[in-house]
């Protein structure tokens, strides 16, 4: 799809489900990862990511698109646009639009970062696992406030 192809959508949306048109550009931001789309408040344009639609089709990013349209619309009227505004929240759920967008396969992949190492107290025996280096004289213990050492884990000592 391309951006003339989703300014064509959004324009489309908006009158179909706002009554209101849309006047300003929306484009394609592949950069967009975490998040489904922008809506920029002082240039009033707005970005959708591909990969959302790549990855999740037409109707989850129309519910981007209304998401992004209810910013719009609620701040050109000076109206609540922000996500915690009750104008915001009412105009998205009577529109159909989507609070939150689906996380992308790709990210939630992700594998968490081991424990690489650990903090032992020399009086109490507690131990502290760590996934940064610290230095062990910042800190004391929080069980008996015991001095601190510093040990770093290999890779089959890793929880």
């Amino acid at each position: 799809m391309t951006n003339e192809m989703l300014q064509q959508w959004v324009e489309r949306v908006s009158l179909q489900y706002f009554g209101r048109p849309f006047k300003h550009q929306a484009t394609f931001n592949g950069r967009l990862k975490a998040t489904g789309g922008r809506y920029f408040t002082k240039s009033h344009h707005i970005e959708i990511s591909p990969h959302q639609l790549e990855a999740f089709g037409k109707e989850e990013t129309e519910k981007i698109i209304k998401h992004e349209l209810c910013h719009y619309h609620l701040h050109l009227l000076r109206r609540g646009y922000r996500h915690r505004d009750a104008d915001f929240k009412l105009l998205l759920a009577q529109v159909g639009g989507s609070r939150f967008c689906k996380s992308l396969p790709e990210r939630t992949a992700r594998k968490p970062i081991p424990h690489k190492y650990k903090l032992i107290c020399k009086r109490c025996g507690m131990e502290y696992l760590r996934k940064r280096k610290v230095d062990p004289a910042k800190y004391v213990c929080g069980k008996c406030r015991g001095k601190l050492s510093l040990i770093m884990l290999d890779i089959e000592d890793m929880p």
